[in-house]
């Protein structure tokens, strides 16, 4: 890359500040070094103004829409203010639902539980597992991956076309890959759907931290994502949109909270009054803090400019895209190929290497943490590395040896936090470790590739 496009990246906007860039890791090659966590994909480091907004509101903690105290109403007001926050975010609809979840696969096993009767379900075999296995109970017809977005279309118009028209049907979507960070073509999708008289829910886990998510611009029916994707904590999520499939279904959980009434019966049965509103679906105590979290960082990324955010991650895509193409025993995985838009989420694989080595050395010799496996979306991975959908290898537990050709890949994935100094070192390291080898011996351990503190170092 020349220093020109780097000094635009850097022009663009300064990363935002996030927790953990300055924590330094041990090497096994000797000397510590900051850690460079280029491992968003599977969860972003938390933003310190979320952070210290968690922090600010901590001693005020309260249990919301039960208590009459100060800190209780005070904790209720925080609450339902977030939901308003994130349907903001979102550009939801006067009428939609932000219903609060644990992430965003509670969020898709929570719409499974609410389709009506006889729903018939599409989903693409590329999706990532939380949008590919919940719907259990309904028929579900998977879709082959596709090699073009115009062909994602026209599979999902042909198989509408052959379903029953009067029965209710669903299309379930990711707006970025988790694999290969490809941004799908989400409004055609929902028009094709909505033209056949089906709905479309959006997994925007992968999309919601890297680019806006308007809801009623792209024309779904429900948007899910995880807040420890949207550098917030562990532990939130949200399911968002149309409330009548909601609001008809039994509660996703029964207990406080999902309940308006419950009186006991004369033949000493139970009669329950549910909630119409988000809360049938919020039984328990909510977690506030996480909910809080959430309503922080749409706020931070919002105030950033997720304009100037979303242009200085490009830089960075074509920075790690370029300096990959530089390395020949690199090859990057892709459905729609070089020119296709995406997000800050890149997959490879390395001639000669085992991917899971590989993502050892990066971690042991150079303090990189990237991920290796099958990231949670085995069929997709599979069918980029044109392996057997019965070959071995699992999510993140690699079968081969050091120096073996595994079926996983290696995934490498950055955002609004990621330094400039993170892809350098990256690239460099990718560079060296092709050119001349791991410094270390590693040995499989667990099911983990990791250093062999026992052998000295190899040059």
């Amino acid at each position: 890359m020349s220093v020109s496009t780097a000094a635009l990246a850097s022009s663009v906007c300064a990363p935002l500040p996030v927790l953990g860039q300055d924590v330094t890791v041990p090497l096994v090659t000797g000397g510590e070094v900051t850690y460079a966590a280029l491992d968003y994909a599977a969860s972003a480091p938390a933003l310190q103004r979320v952070w210290d907004d968690v922090a600010a509101y901590a001693p005020y903690y309260g249990s919301v829409h039960r208590g009459a105290g100060y800190l209780s109403q005070l904790s209720t007001d925080l609450f339902e203010n977030s939901r308003r926050t994130v349907a903001e975010f979102l550009g939801c609809r006067a009428d939609d639902q932000v219903v609060f979840t644990r992430s965003t696969t509670d969020s898709l096993n929570l719409l499974a539980a609410a389709i009506p009767a006889n729903c018939q379900v599409f989903v693409y075999e590329t999706e990532h597992h939380a949008s590919l296995l919940p719907w259990r109970d309904a028929q579900v017809t998977y879709l082959n991956a596709p090699r073009t977005p115009g062909q994602a279309v026209e599979t999902l118009e042909r198989a509408l076309a052959d379903r029953d028209p009067y029965g209710p049907a669903l299309v379930c979507v990711t707006g970025a890959s988790n694999v290969t960070g490809e941004l799908w073509p989400v409004r055609e999708l929902a028009a094709a759907a909505h033209a056949h008289g089906a709905r479309i829910v959006l997994d925007a886990a992968q999309l919601a931290p890297h680019h806006p998510v308007d809801i009623a611009e792209l024309d779904v029916d429900w948007v899910a994502f995880s807040g420890h994707k949207l550098y917030a904590p562990f532990g939130s999520g949200v399911l968002a949109g149309r409330a009548d499939w909601l609001q008809a279904a039994e509660p996703y959980l029964a207990g406080g909270g999902a309940s308006r009434k419950v009186a006991r019966r004369a033949d000493g049965g139970v009669d329950v009054d549910w909630h119409t509103t988000a809360a049938r679906h919020e039984a328990g105590s909510p977690n506030v803090i996480g909910v809080y979290s959430i309503a922080s960082a749409c706020k931070a990324l919002t105030e950033a400019g997720f304009d100037n955010l979303v242009a200085r991650e490009q830089e960075l895509v074509s920075r790690v895209r370029e300096g990959l193409a530089e390395v020949p025993e690199v090859q990057v995985l892709s459905l729609f190929g070089d020119d296709a838009p995406r997000v800050g989420v890149i997959s490879f694989v390395v001639r000669g290497w085992n991917s899971s080595h590989f993502a050892a050395a990066l971690s042991a010799e150079y303090g990189i943490g990237v991920r290796d496996g099958l990231f949670c979306a085995h069929p997709l991975v599979r069918t980029l590395l044109g392996s057997d959908p019965q070959d071995p290898g699992e999510c993140g537990a690699p079968e081969a040896e050091p120096g073996e050709r595994s079926l996983n890949a290696i995934r490498v994935s950055f955002g609004a936090g990621t330094p400039d100094e993170h892809i350098d070192r990256f690239l460099r390291a990718v560079t060296e470790l092709v050119r001349e080898g791991a410094q270390w011996k590693y040995r499989t351990e667990d099911g983990r590739c990791v250093p062999d503190r026992g052998e000295a170092a190899q040059v």
